[in-house]
């Protein structure tokens, strides 16, 4: 009796051993194609876009809709970080070289104690920018949210978008998969701090729209239509 207990406890082990090795197994594969799918996405989405990345220059005489600027960090909700900064820069100097007389301030204002998009529009203006020409999009929580609504709610069809090269990638992939002509103007004016974490967040970032961009979802929000062709002020809260 005491033998036949001990063998079901050893065989009992070994199952218990086989299954603890199958479970090993398969979370590394699992692990192993998603660094893959990771790579494979992450290669295609640059090759795809790249050559829509062009200098201000070559912007000139485009005709757009609108300067897009995606949103990004700002202190004290009265002054951009030095990310925001940088796009803001340059989304004014394309405003200046007449790639579109309307610009799209398209960032994170969903609660009353954390608003980019009012201290994107303040920094445009006071650098000569007219208030009306500037649209804030409150609701631009991500960049697919964004590049939604520039769509669906501004009934933007041909766009300039400005942010950091890591970033544009993606911006321009998901506006390609929404169907917009979208060119992309890089804000790399300067070196930044903690850019290899924003490179590291990238890679997860792209994989995640990539499906989205497949998929298509509706925004956290959309809400009336604000057409490009109107007046910025409208967009003030």
């Amino acid at each position: 009796m005491v033998g036949g207990e001990q063998e079901s406890r050893r065989l009992m082990k070994k199952d218990q051993n086989w299954w603890s090795k199958v479970l090993i197994k398969g979370f590394l594969l699992l692990m192993v194609v998603m660094a893959a799918a990771g790579i494979g996405i992450n290669f295609y989405m640059q090759q795809t876009v790249k050559a829509r990345i062009i200098a201000l220059e070559a912007a000139r005489g485009l005709n757009a809709d609108c300067i897009l600027i995606l949103g990004a960090g700002v202190w004290g909700n009265d002054r951009p970080g030095f990310v925001l900064e940088d796009r803001l820069r340059r989304g004014i100097e394309l405003h200046a070289a007449g790639v579109s007389d309307r610009m799209l301030m398209s960032g994170d204002h969903g609660r009353t104690d954390y608003d980019e998009v009012n201290v994107m529009k303040q920094y445009a203006v006071e650098r000569g920018v007219p208030s009306k020409k500037v649209f804030m999009d409150h609701a631009g929580f991500s960049t697919y949210e964004s590049l939604y609504r520039a769509r669906e709610v501004f009934k933007a069809r041909k766009i300039v978008i400005v942010t950091q090269q890591y970033h544009m990638y993606r911006a321009l992939y998901i506006a390609e998969r929404l169907g917009l002509e979208a060119y992309g103007v890089s804000s790399d004016f300067r070196i930044l701090g903690g850019q290899d974490y924003r490179e590291s967040r990238e890679v997860l970032a792209r994989m995640k729209d990539f499906v989205y961009a497949a998929v298509q979802p509706k925004p956290t929000y959309l809400g009336d239509e604000i057409p490009l062709t109107g007046d910025g002020d409208q967009t003030n809260d």
